[in-house]
């Protein structure tokens, strides 16, 4: 077949994931080509605008360390920032922010096509271009399973069932076909797409924009195991139209932290905008429940499942009608625009009655609605079909990512899109991938939760998902994920370069904690009630309390429940002046402490590793025993329908999933640990049959 095009790896799709793929394919030195629909909505912030939240804010700071751009670009179009959960431990502590969405959506074109090696193409891929067996005969996906006459890229071609297949290349729907050693697909909700509002419904892949069928249906001929899921997204206001008086005002941090690592200070700094906060009423719910059956929902006409953990507010009334009020929040879609999202307030009701809903709401009665929400229902695959390089098992070099393999949200579409880029690359240029562990970061907990256990509803990162949260925090996630960054080359020497500076002075405070003893003048310093920090270090109350530490070094002080670092800041002035008189940022605000904000989150960094390392050396014990069951791996040959013992049920699951490790094994739902110990003493009775077998022949 004769090719218009030849890339190293294409990417279909330009949403959070294909921007990402796209992006580390070619900071990795190949030719890429990132293909959408329409070049102008390239990281469409289709829903909420806004990055981050908790264990979200997580994820985005692991795209950052390993080398990704949705931090950079969020630090740059942000107008509100919050780092949300601070009252709890450093472990569950996330940042969030109000994004411009036209900003944001303008800044990752900017930032695209600036790379190098990137090509952006507008145009519909209609097709995969696969190579059959060991044979150079190109066919398309129609030749998979279906008559020829149905349209295949081959019409004449057909495949042999068990034959190994491997994409080779996309058909456009105009009839050009592009060469590609690796192809990922990211395609979103649009996959044969279909919105509903009230009894109205019609194919799209979001408002406004057209569905992907062609490709749709080239994927079903695959023959990967495939869900339909359902999302949704609520109304959007005039604010011009809103009496803002009747609500609270929400507003960002004075000192805002980054997302991104390589950040010293955010964009809008100085400028940010306030969110608000509303809630429901007893007439609004009474609204709801009168016209909950015409939901599509609830009517029987959406059949598919949508995301548990972030219901419509129909859902919210059915579910939980104990509850009097529901919060609401009015967040600004820009900085430039009157746009007001109301998030919490998804929903698929006709548009009547959304106006109706939005009038029962004090401060919303002449409330003018841009856009109606509704609910869309799209197809994605079965992610247990998927190795854990995000790459298909029946298809090489074909590789999915984001919404396509069953999760919600930016941030789990940006880290999978990363990972697949990254190790799409990798096999292109022959090197090992890049596959991290549940050790090492929530990116790794979600693939290996989406590969071992699957998903039947729109899967959402939470914190509660990691086994080891206290090591995988926001503040240690360069540390921890940085290093694999370098290796793969998504890291420049200036970023690694001030990685390594960072590691050394957090190394040296560390030392400098545990050496340097309190001391009378460091006690007096410590609590005396100076400026700003007097509600900080009750001065007189402090200095009693702490009389008894005298002789003790800081570390040991700090372990105590009541002192926290910020309260040691001017004896760790006096003792490193250094760590404290790096250049700050033009105008930079400080905080109660009088420390900007790095300053400030780098020595929560050095406490958090002190405070807990009880814990964080019991979890360390426990991260050891999990890399050994993963280092136990399964042998691709090894059939499960001939251990003895071993149930039709834990045979059938075994079989379809095909975990690589003993450990992946022990997660898959219902899969027990006498399943799993069977398992594990017939990989050697299997591998002696081989190898007697071998012998004989």
């Amino acid at each position: 077949m004769q090719f218009t095009e030849q890339f190293d790896v294409v990417v279909v799709g330009a949403g959070h994931a294909g921007c990402e793929a796209a992006m580390a394919a070619a900071r990795m030195g190949l030719k890429t080509a990132l293909y959408t629909l329409n070049v102008d909505l390239i990281a469409q912030m289709s829903c909420n605008p806004a990055i981050g939240g908790i264990a979200k804010g997580h994820l985005v700071r692991e795209v950052d360390a390993l080398g990704g751009i949705m931090g950079e670009i969020t630090d740059a179009v942000g107008i509100q920032f919050r780092l949300l959960n601070t009252s709890r431990g450093p472990a569950v502590w996330s940042p969030r922010a109000q994004c411009d969405k036209q900003a944001y959506r303008l800044k990752m074109r900017e930032v695209l096509e600036s790379q190098s090696n990137l090509k952006i193409k507008q145009a519909e891929v209609a097709d995969l271009i696969m190579e059959a067996g060991s044979g150079n005969d190109h066919v398309g996906t129609a030749a998979l399973g279906r008559p020829a006459e149905q349209g295949s890229a081959a019409a004449s071609a057909t495949v042999e069932p068990d034959a190994a297949l491997r994409v080779v290349g996309i058909k456009l729907r105009d009839g050009r076909t592009v060469a590609a050693q690796a192809v990922i697909i990211t395609t979103g909700t649009f996959l044969n797409g279909l919105i509903h509002c009230g009894e109205q419904q019609y194919p799209a892949g979001r408002s406004g924009e057209p569905n992907a069928v062609l490709l749709g249906e080239s994927l079903k001929n695959l023959g990967l195991r495939g869900c339909r899921l359902k999302t949704g997204t609520p109304p959007r206001l005039d604010g011009r139209s809103i009496d803002w008086s009747t609500f609270a005002e929400q507003p960002g941090d004075a000192d805002p932290t980054p997302f991104s690592f390589r950040t010293k200070r955010v964009t809008h700094h100085d400028s940010q905008v306030p969110c608000y906060l509303a809630w429901t009423t007893p007439e609004t719910h009474r609204i709801i429940r009168e016209n909950v059956h015409r939901s599509p929902m609830y009517s029987g006409q959406i059949q598919s499942i949508g995301p548990r953990y972030c219901p419509s507010i129909e859902d919210k009334i059915v579910k939980f009608p104990d509850k009097e009020m529901h919060q609401l929040f009015l967040e600004p879609e820009g900085l430039n625009t009157h746009e007001i999202y109301v998030n919490g307030m998804s929903t698929s009701l006709p548009v009547e009655v959304q106006l109706a809903i939005l009038k029962s709401i004090p401060g919303l009665e002449s409330a003018e609605m841009l856009r109606p929400g509704y609910a869309i229902e799209y197809d994605s695959i079965d992610p247990t079909e998927l190795e854990r390089t995000l790459e298909t098992r029946k298809i090489k070099g074909l590789f999915l990512a984001g919404q396509i393999n069953g999760t919600s949200g930016y941030e789990e579409a940006a880290c999978q899109g990363l990972m697949a880029g990254v190790n799409a690359a990798l096999q292109v240029t022959q090197q090992p991938p890049l596959v991290l562990d549940r050790t090492e970061a929530y990116t790794a907990i979600l693939i290996d939760d989406l590969i071992s256990k699957g998903t039947n509803e729109p899967y959402r990162m939470f914190t509660s998902r990691a086994e080891f949260r206290l090591h995988l925090r926001i503040d240690n996630a360069d540390r921890r994920l940085t290093p694999h960054g370098r290796r793969v080359g998504l890291i420049s020497d200036e970023a690694w370069a001030d990685f390594q500076a960072k590691q050394e002075r957090l190394a040296r405070m560390k030392k400098l904690l545990e050496s340097s003893r309190l001391s009378p003048e460091m006690l007096v310093a410590i609590t005396a009630p100076v400026g700003p920090d007097a509600f900080v270090r009750p001065a007189q109350q402090n200095f009693e309390a702490l009389s008894s530490t005298l002789g003790q070094t800081l570390s040991q002080l700090l372990k105590r429940p009541e002192i926290t670092i910020e309260q040691l800041v001017p004896a760790l002035k006096a003792l490193s002046p250094e760590f404290f008189t790096r250049e700050s940022p033009v105008n930079s605000v400080t905080s109660v402490v009088s420390l900007p904000s790095q300053v400030r989150n780098e020595l929560k960094s050095v406490e958090t590793e002190i405070k807990y390392e009880g814990y964080l050396l019991q979890q360390q014990r426990a991260m050891e025993r999990l890399k050994k069951s993963e280092q136990h791996s399964i042998p691709e040959w090894f059939d499960y329908r001939s251990v003895s013992g071993l149930s039709r049920e834990m045979q059938e699951k075994l079989t379809t999933i095909r975990p690589r490790t003993i450990g992946q094994a022990s997660r898959i739902p219902g899969v027990t640990p006498a399943a799993v110990s069977l398992v594990n003493v017939y990989i050697e009775i299997q591998a002696r049959r081989r190898e007697q077998t071998a012998a004989l022949g």
